[in-house]
């Protein structure tokens, strides 16, 4: 049968290995932070950098849509004004068309 003198060491062997345990437990939790939080720093400058890169690809076919849609306008803003009942004729007959498609569907 253990003493009290042993029992009261064996007491204090556990209380220690537990405050171990507990302080291993922290260290790795904060460890497991910072590991996540560089992580996510790196992350965010892939991305960053992503996007930047798509942004410098992109910048040409956005100036070339722009230059597109310019000349478009302007081609059918001319045959509007050279002939303005034939523009209202087929503004009038796509319009009929689209209602009747859209009116056909909600059925």
């Amino acid at each position: 049968m253990p003493t009290d003198t042993s029992a009261a060491s064996e007491t204090d062997a556990i209380g220690d290995a537990a405050s171990h345990a507990a302080e291993t437990i922290s260290a790795a939790a904060d460890q497991g932070k910072q590991t996540i939080a560089e992580a996510a720093k790196a992350a965010e400058t892939a991305i960053r950098e992503a996007l930047e890169t798509l942004r410098e690809h992109l910048k040409p076919y956005r100036e070339n849509a722009g230059q597109q849609l310019d000349e478009a306008q302007r081609y059918l803003t001319e045959k509007v004004k050279e002939r303005p009942m034939t523009a209202a004729a087929a503004g009038l007959g796509i319009g009929l068309l689209l209602g009747l498609m859209l009116s056909n569907r909600s059925r």
